[in-house]
């Protein structure tokens, strides 16, 4: 991934235009030249203030690209003048900036970049502004399968969808379901308890759980890339070393139907795990966790306060190696 400047702004300009006729923002040209992707310029004052830098960043990243003013090509296959893969690549970049700023930020980034996306919808459908971030939404920050997926995130920008008069009812009322299913178990809220079943037949309870972290696992039998995260979990000995000094425990749950599967898995789970079932189909019928693909991960404090929802793998191994110290 391309790092995002900082410090510099690219120039947005015509290259070799001969002759332009303008009408609302989009430029006829008889010399073609697709535009750079206007970057940010991040004010001199916080140059030494990273943090304060990534807060301006996570604002403005954007407002250029979404000026209503903005003047660009003609051509329905660009994104307000912009080749979309360099949009796409911005896109990410911008996921990265929201990363480094608190939920709270990141989530009025995302709001705050609906309502500009939706403003140049409104000024001139021609940009593909609208469209091209409504796509990248759902694929960077709610598709399973993104590396970059973020259910809270995502909420924010379906839950304006779905108050968005410019899109049908049937599509409003699909982004206010999703918009409902990103609300459950968000950052910074206390997890929904549940209770499971070991192989026993004793029954547990998530706020049972003692340990200043717990890693709630949902996993499947059978499922290769849950036992990819079990290998990489079980190789790993600073994660035996929490367990064993009670800062870390790990929750591996099975919330489907077929029981005979799971307990022909159980030689696969280690045995200083809780590993259990949901014996009465809860979390999947009730709806408590949206767990939309398997596996899914989460990270709860001790107070089972959410820290990392459905998240990557990577970022939780990540943040279990920063914790072993």
């Amino acid at each position: 991934m391309r790092s995002v400047p900082v410090r510099f702004r690219i120039p947005v300009m015509l290259l070799a235009v001969m002759s332009v006729v303008a009408y609302q923002g989009c430029v006829r040209q008889q010399e073609f030249v697709p535009l750079k992707f206007p970057a940010v310029e991040v004010p001199v004052m916080y140059a030494d203030d990273q943090a304060e830098a990534f807060v301006y960043l996570s604002e403005h990243f954007w407002d250029d690209f979404t000026d209503t003013s903005r003047h660009y090509p003609c051509d329905s296959s660009l994104v307000s003048g912009v080749k979309k893969g360099d949009v796409e690549q911005e896109f990410a970049n911008f996921t990265a900036v929201l990363q480094a700023v608190d939920y709270r930020q990141a989530r009025k980034a995302m709001a705050r970049l609906f309502d500009r996306a939706s403003a140049c919808e409104r000024a001139d459908t021609s940009s593909n502004i609208f469209e091209t971030v409504t796509e990248f939404a759902e694929r960077y920050l709610y598709d399973p399968n993104s590396p970059l997926r973020d259910e809270d995130l995502y909420g924010v920008y379906a839950a304006r969808m779905a108050g968005y008069d410019g899109i049908s009812e049937t599509e409003r009322e699909a982004y206010a379901y999703d918009a409902q299913m990103c609300s459950l178990n968000e950052v910074g809220s206390r997890a929904a308890n549940f209770v499971f079943s070991d192989a026993s037949g004793r029954m547990h309870s998530l706020y049972g759980i003692d340990a200043e972290y717990t890693l709630l696992f949902f996993s499947n039998p059978g499922c290769n890339a849950c036992e990819e995260i079990i290998r990489v979990l079980t190789d790993a000995l600073a994660v035996d070393s929490l367990i064993e000094s009670g800062r870390l425990a790990v929750v591996n749950v099975y919330i489907d139907e077929d029981i005979a599967a799971w307990y022909d898995y159980m030689s696969l789970y280690p045995s200083a795990w809780y590993n259990g079932y949901d014996p009465n189909g809860i979390i999947r019928n009730d709806i408590l966790y949206n767990v939309r693909a398997i596996p899914s991960l989460y990270v709860l404090d001790r107070d089972k306060t959410v820290l990392m929802k459905d998240a990557p793998d990577q970022r939780v191994f990540t943040f279990l190696a920063s914790i072993a110290g």
